[in-house]
């Protein structure tokens, strides 16, 4: 049997829905805040009053700061933020957050069809690295950056507030000098230039593409034209993890948000994982979690998230 992916990706609306019910919340937002909203953190997340696990949101999110900290697990790390410092979840990547963090500032969420026919190849979204799975999601601009971008985070929160989408070029324009603001303070800041930086992103990224069938370090190793030996060496240094454990991350986290999002049986979901042994799956699971994937349902269900 066969599973293209199991793991639910939340459209906006259900996202909110099941995590944030509340009438306040959804008079803030417009109604087609599918494609996009902006907001402010405070407004938002005072409404969540129960741990969100790992999940997926068809939108790109941003998380910008003005104030407090914010912590947040994306993938196979977990991120934190303090005052004037961005945070992006690109779409599709697995996320999850606990409640309890203290701050302010502004929560943006958009879809990719928000840009269809506005910007040009050059300008094309697959160019921030911030939104796409093998980038750094954290962004920290500069004095002067930090002031360009709340002031663009204040005209597009007083412009959705007043009027939605009905200018919808006028709220694409800002939102894309935003992410190239953003951009000039990560290209800045990144060493992605460097080379051993670069075979790290792209690490990144092909296990984000191919856990599910590739398992060994030989293969990503091969597919990046290093050996194996160096691929670890650089994966260490540079994440202080081994590349093997990048891998079996990734496998442990695609199988928790079935555990939590499916009903699939803890066979089938090791079979979704690629794990076609699940005894071994289950050794596996245990090894990172501390708990029998079993188990770990049970907490999710009893702890009623």
């Amino acid at each position: 049997m066969e599973y293209s992916d199991p793991i639910r990706v939340y459209s906006t609306r259900a996202f909110t829905g099941r995590f944030m019910p509340s009438l306040q919340l959804a008079a803030a937002l417009k109604s087609d805040f599918g494609k996009f909203f902006v907001i402010r953190v405070e407004d938002m997340y005072r409404h969540v009053h129960h741990d969100v696990p790992a999940s997926r949101s068809y939108n790109h999110s941003c998380l910008f700061l003005t104030s407090g900290r914010a912590t947040m697990q994306i993938g196979n790390s977990t991120y934190s933020i303090k005052g004037n410092e961005l945070l992006f979840v690109p779409a599709g990547q697995v996320f999850s957050f606990r409640t309890g963090d203290v701050n302010e500032g502004y929560l943006c969420h958009f879809h990719n069809d928000l840009f269809v026919n506005r910007i040009s190849k050059k300008e094309s979204l697959e160019g921030f690295a911030f939104l796409q799975a093998r980038g750094n999601p954290v962004v920290k601009p500069g004095v002067q950056a930090v002031a360009f971008i709340t002031a663009i985070f204040n005209r597009l929160l007083q412009e959705y507030t007043e009027n939605g989408l009905k200018d919808v070029e006028m709220i694409a324009a800002w939102l894309m000098a935003f992410l190239c603001e953003a951009n000039r303070a990560y290209v800045a800041t990144d060493p992605f230039h460097m080379p051993a930086m670069h075979i790290v992103n792209r690490f990144k990224e092909l296990v984000y593409l191919h856990f599910k069938t590739k398992h060994l370090v030989k293969e990503y190793a091969d597919m990046l034209h290093v050996t194996p030996n160096h691929l670890n060496k650089i994966i260490k240094r540079d994440t202080g993890r081994s590349a093997g454990k990048w891998i079996d991350e990734a496998i442990i986290l695609d199988a928790k948000a079935m555990l939590y999002q499916t009903r699939l049986s803890v066979n089938e979901i090791a079979s979704a994982t690629g794990l076609h042994d699940p005894s071994y799956f289950t050794r596996l699971f245990k090894k990172y979690e501390g708990i029998t994937p079993a188990a770990y349902r049970k907490m999710i269900e009893t702890s009623g998230t």
